[in-house]
């Protein structure tokens, strides 16, 4: 199986060749460990690390 590749500027986990939340196009198959946003609004994680839209993100990209 291949590794989910993963937007290197917000660090969301992207299909395509455009990240729907930054519309950023520099991807990376190296991170390390997953977080997933339901709720940014009411998420304290997700307020910490500056997450405003809902979805999967890595937790370490290089």
């Amino acid at each position: 199986m291949a590794k989910k590749k993963v937007c290197k500027k917000c660090k969301r986990f992207v299909d395509g060749n455009e990240c729907p939340n930054c519309k950023g196009n520099q991807f990376s198959t190296n991170w390390q460990g997953r977080i997933n946003i339901l709720d940014p609004e009411k998420s304290e994680i997700a307020k910490k690390i500056g997450i405003k839209e809902k979805g999967e993100y890595a937790i370490k990209v290089r």
